[in-house]
């Protein structure tokens, strides 16, 4: 994959995952979190199955078994996590926590895999952590959704490792598809044992939905798999750094919410530290 495809493919797929924040926050006004997520992920996870239909399924319970897995950590659990934190902390917080995957992969890469990595992508992912944290004012407070969205960010840098390593075995389509379902049938479980579930169907309703499953899921999930397949996952998992960066000019433009002068700061921080991160040098 030569340089120009993937800097345009994560560059979708990061502002896909930033307008799925404000658009995921409208979706909350209409049901309840876990509820609103296994929909989606179900709804997305079956038509993705029929549209790759003739391509090659999991063979045998052990590749069935790894795509369930990953789907808990994937869709159950980042997305679970990211959308429940929400109770006690803001979209714009869950976000930034969210995003400390990038930090969490390299660690885990580190400790579990035995990957190298040099001192200019460990500063590369320090500094774009802080230009994420500048993008939203510096302004974060300890609670439990603050330990609930850094669970998700954890459950992001799983996923991650898991599908490098995984990756091979499947068709990244098939993956996720399948993934999408696994995650999506663990979120209607939760939704059925810790909420009352609703869903109010409107046009807005509906246009939401319609977006989180098409965009914000099967369009999404499919270049993220073929992105991990083909590309090292600390270098990949570094432009998480701009989806809160996307996440805030979305907002701006759906919800109205105003831009502050750190947020131009905290992009210049992220652009550093992506290019820290996937300089090859010398």
């Amino acid at each position: 994959m030569n340089k120009f495809k993937y800097i345009c493919l994560i560059l979708v797929t990061t502002f896909v995952m930033g307008v799925a924040f404000p658009v995921g926050k409208i979706g909350m006004l209409y049901a309840t979190p876990f509820f609103l997520m296994g929909i989606r992920f179900v709804f997305a996870g079956g038509l993705l199955a029929l549209l790759v239909a003739k391509k090659p399924r999991p063979r045998g319970g052990r590749q069935w078994l790894k795509s369930a897995i990953i789907g808990i950590f994937q869709s159950a659990g980042v997305m679970g996590c990211a959308y429940y934190s929400m109770h006690w902390i803001t979209s714009s917080e869950s976000s930034i926590i969210t995003c400390t995957n990038p930090l969490i992969v390299i660690v885990l890469g580190t400790l579990l895999t035995g990957a190298k990595y040099r001192g200019r992508q460990w500063l590369g992912v320090a500094i774009g952590f802080v230009g994420v944290a500048m993008t939203f004012g510096l302004q974060m407070n300890f609670q439990i959704g603050t330990f609930i969205g850094f669970a998700g960010a954890v459950c992001f840098a799983a996923a991650t490792l898991l599908i490098k390593r995984w990756g091979a075995e499947f068709d990244m389509t098939v993956l996720a598809a399948y993934q999408m379902l696994a995650g999506g049938i663990v979120l209607l479980l939760l939704s059925a044992f810790t909420e009352h579930a609703y869903f109010t169907f409107t046009g807005a309703s509906v246009l939401v939905m319609l977006w989180l499953v098409i965009m914000g899921s099967i369009v999404q999930f499919s270049l993220w798999f073929y992105l991990l397949k083909n590309g090292d996952p600390a270098k990949t998992s570094a432009f998480l750094f701009l989806v809160p960066l996307f996440g805030v000019l979305s907002s701006w433009l759906l919800l109205g919410e105003q831009i502050a002068w750190y947020v131009s700061a905290g992009g210049a921080f992220i652009c550093l530290g992506i290019f820290l991160v996937n300089w090859e040098g010398k």
